[in-house]
């Protein structure tokens, strides 16, 4: 449950970041709301992954999961830079954050979908 829980918060998060990212793109302000809310879902996804990593939840899969999402919140710190500096963000940094954040999330699914199995 813990995983799903988890998985959840991630997608919520991620609906957040669509918004974010389509507005950097079409050059708008990007609300602090959303972007703490963004921040907040994602961490609390974090945190609870890495509990479930530490109670054995998910075998291998979740531990990949959590690395990748771990990288996946470095390349959010960097852009949160740029938010704190007021500074245009790179599309390039985004749209890798991004990748990393869905590879990371459809890696989760999978270590959710094969808990399920066992």
């Amino acid at each position: 449950m813990l995983l799903i829980i988890a998985a959840v918060l991630f997608a919520l998060g991620a609906l957040g970041g669509l918004v974010m990212a389509v507005r950097s793109f079409q050059g708008q302000d990007i609300p602090v709301a959303l972007a703490a809310g963004h921040g907040l879902l994602g961490a609390t996804g974090l945190v609870l992954l890495l509990a479930g990593a530490l109670m054995g939840l998910g075998g291998n899969l979740e531990r990949y999961a959590l690395v990748v999402l771990v990288i996946a919140a470095l390349g959010g710190f960097y852009l949160l830079s740029f938010h704190i500096r007021r500074q245009r963000h790179p599309r390039a940094v985004i749209v890798v954050h991004a990748l990393v954040a869905v590879i990371g999330f459809l890696t989760l699914l999978i270590a959710i979908a094969q808990g399920m199995q066992a």
